[in-house]
C-alpha cells in the first residue's frame, strides 16, 4: 500500500499517515473532481492499468481503489 499511498498523498496534498481504506472524497477537502481525475491518470500510469469509466465510477474511497487494482493483478496489501 506504500506506493498507493505516495500517490495518493501527492494529488491529494496529505500526509501520507492520514490515508487510509475510508479515506474518500467526504473526509478529503482536496478530492475534488479535478483531483479525481488526476488520482486515475497518476494510477493508471504508475500501476500500468487502464480504467474503465465504469470502474472511475464505483470509486468512492481509497478502499475501492484497492479493489479495482486487485481486479487488474495488482497486489495492494
Amino acid at each position: 500500500m506504500k506506493k498507493l499511498k505516495k500517490i495518493l498523498a501527492k494529488v491529494l496534498e496529505v500526509g501520507e499517515d492520514e490515508i487510509t481504506k475510508e479515506t474518500s472524497p467526504n473526509n478529503v477537502e482536496n478530492w475534488d473532481s479535478f483531483n479525481a481525475l488526476m488520482l486515475v491518470s497518476e494510477l493508471e500510469n504508475e500501476f500500468n492499468v487502464k480504467f474503465t469509466m465504469d470502474e472511475v465510477r464505483q470509486i468512492k474511497n481509497v478502499g475501492d481503489i484497492m479493489k479495482i487494482l486487485n481486479k487488474h493483478g495488482i497486489k495492494i496489501a
